[in-house]
């Protein structure tokens, strides 16, 4: 089985995912919208807040064939299975592993601990630690980090929301 990515429209991902789950069995077809935490102050008030980290995409984890591929073109909403040319393309494995490893079961990136000393920076707990090489940017304000992941050969900079821990 490999991954491969759907282009649906933005906004309806999470019903293409409910769709998927109603005309699939999970071990024949799994689908994934992955989500982030993150804080977002609105008229001075923070509150938290999940939000859909690829607009316009859900990923399935299936064995294509013809089949799946017109059970699919079945599912309302999806625009069309992303090809390179012939009717599909699976993601490679180095980009999609990172995204899973990142998301619980939720299909939600959680807050990471991250303490940073003397310009490194280092992850305590969480879904990022012992990705660091990932961060490509710390915003102690917004507690949010920016991570590099890359998505059918295209580096994209995904902001996550971190917990800052103060060196004592």
């Amino acid at each position: 089985m490999k991954w491969y990515a759907l282009f649906v429209e933005t906004g309806r991902e999470i019903l293409v995912q409910k769709w998927i789950r109603y005309f699939f069995d999970k071990s024949d077809c799994y689908a994934v919208v992955p989500k982030r935490k993150l804080f977002e102050k609105k008229q001075g008030i923070k509150k938290q807040v999940i939000k859909i980290m690829f607009p316009g995409y859900v990923f399935i984890h299936t064995d294509m064939c013809i089949e799946v591929y017109y059970k699919l073109a079945a599912v309302p909403n999806i625009i069309k299975v992303l090809s390179n040319g012939s009717y599909w393309s699976y993601i490679d494995n180095n980009e999609i592993e990172p995204i899973i490893k990142l998301i619980d079961e939720n299909d939600i990136i959680d807050y990471s601990k991250v303490l940073i000393e003397n310009s490194n920076i280092f992850v305590k707990d969480g879904p990022l630690k012992g990705m660091e090489g990932i961060i490509k940017k710390i915003d102690k304000h917004r507690n949010r980090a920016k991570i590099e992941l890359y998505l059918l050969g295209e580096p994209r900079l995904v902001d996550v929301g971190i917990e800052m821990i103060w060196a004592s």
